[in-house]
């Protein structure tokens, strides 16, 4: 499937709008209480008393299941499952990954949700360019993939992928939270739990950078998500 549309500069800020927070944990944060906080700062951003926000952080091993999960996809969980509230199916959170939880007030830039999921989408695919990773999106399957030629094909003869970066938003008031995944060095193993947002056929699977053989640390995903950032939603400023 062909790529959605480029989606640089289409949920842009007013001219006026101040930077986006931006802020970032060092320690995991246990989810429960990343869901708290971020359904507490979308209240407040709705109502003008605070500014949006962009939170990196990483999670204690879990699942977390979206409005679309389906328990048949829960093969051998091993960790705890958490309802999410957001759109979407399973997916794994752990140390190695970086998630971006992103509250944005999309009435101030642009109230259209699938826009917003592009920018995300285009948003990781220019952070993994910046590493010489050509993350692709795909109109049928949400969140960004890179070609495997040098693993088995389809049964239909199809190139094999694998999920880099997953992507599950929930809207409220028009502001966004939850967010994206990227695999920096997770242990991938604790994909096999589950069957990742609902995609059963063996020639999709999941990988990270470290799994791509790069040597990227934490710290350099950060820098670049932060300087790509500005393409898609404008300017950050830390807190």
């Amino acid at each position: 499937m062909p790529p959605r549309d480029n989606p640089t500069h289409a949920m842009a800020p007013k001219a006026d709008a101040p930077p986006v927070e931006w802020r970032i944990s060092d320690a995991p944060v246990p989810y429960a209480d990343a869901v708290a906080f971020m359904e507490a700062r979308a209240e407040a951003i709705a109502a003008g008393a605070a500014r949006e926000m962009v939170w990196l952080l990483e999670h204690p091993p879990l699942y977390t299941a979206g409005t679309s999960a389906k328990k048949s996809d829960l093969a051998n969980p091993c960790f705890p499952v958490h309802e999410s509230g957001r759109g979407g199916q399973l997916t794994y959170h752990g140390p190695g990954q970086r998630v971006a939880y992103v509250m944005l007030d999309l009435k101030q830039r642009r109230p259209d949700v699938r826009a917003f999921v592009a920018g995300l989408e285009g948003w990781i695919v220019a952070t993994l360019e910046a590493f010489n990773v050509k993350g692709e999106q795909r109109q049928d399957r949400v969140g960004v993939w890179v070609a495997r030629p040098d693993k088995p094909h389809g049964a239909d003869g199809q190139m094999a992928e694998d999920k880099i970066a997953a992507i599950g938003v929930r809207i409220r008031r028009w502001v966004s939270f939850h967010g994206v995944a990227i695999n920096v060095a997770p242990d991938l193993s604790h994909f096999s739990g589950i069957v990742p947002c609902g995609i059963k056929e063996a020639h999709f699977g999941v990988t990270s950078l470290r799994d791509l053989g790069l040597k990227v640390g934490m710290a350099d995903v950060d820098a670049v998500l932060a300087a790509k950032f500005e393409d898609f939603f404008g300017k950050a400023a830390p807190v």
